[in-house]
């Protein structure tokens, strides 16, 4: 549980940047290098170097190195593990506010009827 409450913790770290999150919709099309990702941004390219080295520690970048390319691409599994646990706490909320509804109508005065 502890590893994977530090995976969780890594990856939205991650994904709060929005240079990164850009990153990762780039490469949710498909592997690119690192030249390539760099093109996409108007800032330097050791800042580039710096965003991938931050989604690669995080688990959420793949990269493979080919002498001075460096092609990158997504890691399905980290992201599958934020999805998973995103979609446990709205099923968790949804099936809160739906009891708290429920009990709130069960709960409300009923009107009064007018007698003739």
């Amino acid at each position: 549980m502890v590893k994977h409450t530090l995976d969780l913790d890594a990856t939205f770290a991650a994904l709060a940047d929005p240079t990164r999150r850009r990153i990762v919709e780039r490469l949710a099309r498909g592997e690119l290098t690192a030249g390539e990702i760099a093109a996409g941004f108007a800032i330097s390219q050791p800042a580039i170097s710096k965003h991938l080295k931050v989604l690669e520690n995080s688990g959420l970048l793949e990269r493979a190195i080919d002498g001075r390319i460096h092609r990158c691409r997504l890691s399905p599994a980290r992201l599958q593990n934020a999805a998973d646990w995103i979609e446990s706490q709205r099923r968790f909320w949804e099936s809160s506010l739906d009891r708290l509804d429920t009990y709130l109508q069960s709960s409300a005065p009923k009107p009064k009827r007018k007698r003739k």
